[in-house]
């Protein structure tokens, strides 16, 4: 019986970086179905209609953010493993992405070369932590982060909320630039204010730099 397909499905908002992807896999990957999803709500539409073996996915996206995205798929479809692949060093998100299920949470500034490896032991049923990843995962179960930052308090969508306040972005432009309403963006920013006992944008975007949140 000749052998199924491999199923790959890639989510990200941005078509240049869906073809991308697909093009640097196609050579490495010759006999695989690549599918796409520019959101969410149309992953999570296409990822029911068939069997997929992994999800690549980006961690910022309009509308529902890729975390939020990644637990439903860890509810729904447990044995789908999913790539979070994003543009936010490891130290930001890979802790979160990893204990909500992710397989490997990968940069986008990686080699070709390095995210083959990746979805090679992630297919043969791996996961795929980077040096820098597998040193987060030692200090967290060690229990040397003990004395978490102040930051590490807040949930996934709020942190996503702070690193774009803390880039300059303001309240109107993370609405558009996460489809949700201005109204919401600012409850948000008054959690954040409180959860981290600061006082504005200015105190927000110095408390990134000071830790190293932002470029």
């Amino acid at each position: 019986m000749e052998k199924e397909k491999p199923k790959i499905l890639i989510a990200d908002d941005h078509s240049v970086v869906r073809d991308g992807i697909i093009k640097s896999l196609t050579s490495s990957f010759p006999n695989t179905e690549f599918g796409e999803a520019g959101n969410g709500i149309e992953l999570l539409r296409i990822i029911d209609d068939a069997k997929w073996n992994l999800v690549i996915l980006d961690i910022n996206m309009p509308g529902r953010s890729g975390m939020e995205v990644l637990k439903e798929i860890k509810a729904n479809y447990p044995a789908i493993p999913v790539i979070i692949f994003s543009m936010y060093p490891e130290d930001q998100f890979a802790i979160r992405a990893m204990k909500a299920g992710a397989s490997a949470y990968l940069s986008k500034d990686i080699s070709s070369k390095e995210l083959e490896k990746a979805i090679k032991a992630i297919l043969n049923g791996e996961r795929y932590f980077t040096p820098t990843i597998a040193l987060l995962m030692s200090n967290e179960l060690s229990g040397n982060n003990i004395n978490k930052y102040t930051h590490e308090t807040l949930s996934d969508r709020e942190h996503q909320v702070f690193l774009l306040i803390a880039g300059g972005q303001n309240v109107s432009d993370i609405a558009r630039k996460l489809s949700l309403s201005v109204k919401t963006i600012s409850v948000y920013r008054s959690i954040i204010l409180k959860k981290m006992n600061l006082k504005n944008n200015a105190e927000i975007t110095h408390y990134a730099f000071k830790n190293n949140l932002v470029e």
